[in-house]
């Protein structure tokens, strides 16, 4: 019972220090261009790299989810809403797999 009431102080320190190094440190705008474009794609990386084995994992095969992903992809690029790229890689998964698991 006292290793869970450590693990949590454990835990909160590191996230208050995580949260408060920047504020502390960093007490004026950053101009350095490499750096605030380095921040700005920091989001969208880890966005991906988080939903991109779980797409790959959720389906049956990973066949199938790596080929709703490059649908969805194509989708994208091309200026499809969310909704149809969503729509577009579910249709996918289904052709996909009816294929593998029907021969």
């Amino acid at each position: 019972m006292n290793d869970t009431w450590l693990y949590i102080a454990v835990m909160s320190a590191v996230t208050i220090a995580i949260r408060l190094t920047p504020v502390l440190v960093l007490r004026r705008e950053i101009r350095n261009v490499f750096v605030r474009s380095f921040l700005f794609y920091v989001p969208y990386v880890t966005l991906a790299v988080m939903t991109f084995p779980a797409i790959v994992l959720a389906t049956r095969t990973p066949l199938a989810g790596a080929a709703a992903f490059v649908f969805a992809l194509y989708l994208a690029w091309h200026g499809a809403s969310l909704f149809r790229c969503a729509a577009g890689a579910s249709i996918m998964v289904l052709i996909v797999e009816g294929i593998v698991f029907s021969l």
